[in-house]
């Protein structure tokens, strides 16, 4: 019997000239042997180089750029002295227009291929002037090096390595400086630091958060065990040193995991929050609150959704996915009404403690799993001007798509973290009496190949 199984036209560890034809979703090259596809990192569309073959699958094929012959005109000199090692960005070698057609084309694509849209205008790409040091939190693995110091960092690429980091070019300078007196002290200190092969030691992680407009920081230590030695000593030492931190935690995550935060946080100095705004809308982020990583992009990103909602004064919005209120109340003195629901019982004790400090008083948010509220809402009657959807990276369940094609609200204006499982729902809310009106890509995340989309969707009378 005949085997239908492909033979590559490559080989591991051979070396080959060849022609980078494309750049995928992640910013990695993709060339091509006799149309087999080989993936190599750092290439750029219409460059000629020498790769050498490191993995062959069935299908594709990893490869190690070697040299390059002919360079592309948008390729760029990383300024990062670690970028080629750490895996915190994709595309530091690509030019800052480049960046932008990159991810409209990933944009354009992902409605075409996944959503089966044809001919569909998507915008320019929104993105900073100067796209470094904008990242307003962080989360840093700790570790020892060869000589037994703490240091803290990002993993090299697709592997659990520390590179050991005192100034990430995409994070806020305070962060980066807070962070590098961090380590200091825990070396003064001696302090007990994880393994995540055995599962011992202490402290996991450091996360910290800065509040753009009010430069007010957030330090949280992560630890394994219950106590850490010596926290007290060292906060007291670091809020005398920084002022602007008002905020010490602890969270304890006893897990063998990959999820960062535990259950448990407590506090160690100062409150449990820092404070910031989004336009004139006061905002109390606590350790484990979702607020955007860039201050300056998310009012771009919000504006871009309140001028798609078209908004008169009149409208019932439904803030899907709430959070915190951030959309919700950012809308909230352009509407009527805006309803908020969240599953996650302290995003939505923050939401109306913020709604509260900022004596918005047209705002209510809810408590309940949001295909279960959206179909509440209906059956009590409610009509609906606008919903806006704001999902995690993974999109909306079917369910949630039915509930919401039931209520049956005259716009939807979905943002969205990843423009794959976006036009896949669109996709369905097409199916199901809408019409896909404006895409908006918004680069959030400036040398990385992540970017923010925001659509609006209309529905079609019949």
């Amino acid at each position: 019997m005949k085997s239908n199984k492909l033979t590559p036209p490559v080989k591991r560890n051979d070396y080959y000239e060849t022609t980078c034809v494309a750049i995928s979703h992640e910013g990695i090259g993709i060339c091509k042997i006799d149309n087999y596809p080989i993936f190599v990192p750092g290439l750029l569309p219409g460059e000629q180089a020498q790769i050498k073959v490191i993995k062959v699958k069935g299908r594709m094929a990893f490869g190690r750029l070697i040299e390059i012959y002919e360079q592309s005109p948008q390729r760029v000199e990383p300024p990062c002295p670690i970028y080629q090692q750490c895996g915190g960005c994709q595309v530091q070698h690509v030019s800052q227009l480049g960046q932008k057609q990159m991810k409209q084309e990933r944009v354009q694509q992902a409605f075409e291929r996944i959503g089966g849209f044809e001919n569909l205008a998507v915008h320019g790409v929104q993105a900073m002037d100067e796209p470094w040091y904008y990242r307003n939190k962080a989360q840093v693995p700790l570790g020892k090096d060869e000589n037994g110091k703490i240091v803290a960092g990002f993993y090299r690429r697709h592997t659990h390595e520390i590179i050991p980091m005192t100034n990430c070019l995409i994070q806020n300078q305070a962060n980066n400086t807070l962070l590098t007196r961090v380590v200091e002290l825990l070396n003064d200190y001696n302090c007990s630091i994880y393994d995540e092969t055995a599962h011992t030691g202490n402290i996991r992680h450091l996360l910290v958060r800065h509040g753009y407009h009010t430069n007010e920081q957030m330090l949280v230590f992560i630890t394994r065990e219950a106590k850490m030695r010596h926290i007290e000593q060292i906060s007291e030492k670091l809020q005398a040193e920084f002022p602007q931190l008002v905020s010490v935690m602890h969270n304890v995550n006893p897990n063998k995991t990959n999820v960062i935060l535990g259950q448990e946080t407590k506090l160690v100095a100062g409150r449990a929050y820092i404070e910031d705004y989004i336009g004139d809308v006061k905002f109390n982020i606590s350790a484990q609150s979702f607020f955007q990583v860039n201050p300056v992009q998310m009012e771009v990103l919000y504006q871009q959704a309140a001028d798609l909602a078209g908004l008169t004064g009149q409208e019932t919005v439904l803030d899907v996915y709430c959070g915190i209120g951030t959309i919700g109340l950012f809308l909230a003195k352009q509407v009527k009404h805006v309803y908020g629901v969240e599953i996650v019982p302290q995003a939505i004790k923050d939401a109306k403690a913020n709604a509260i400090r900022n004596n918005i008083t047209n705002a209510t948010f809810v408590c309940e799993d949001a295909s279960t509220m959206m179909h509440q809402w209906h059956e009590s009657g409610m009509q609906a001007d606008v919903v806006v959807l704001d999902p995690p990276r993974k999109g909306c369940d079917e369910q949630l798509l039915q509930s919401l094609v039931e209520l049956a609200p005259e716009k939807i204006v979905y943002i969205a973290c990843d423009v794959a499982t976006q036009a896949r729902d669109a996709k369905y809310l097409v199916a199901n009496g809408y019409t896909l009106q404006e895409v908006y890509p918004v680069d959030m995340f400036g040398q990385t190949y992540h970017v923010e989309t925001v659509v609006l969707m209309s529905r079609v009378d019949k």
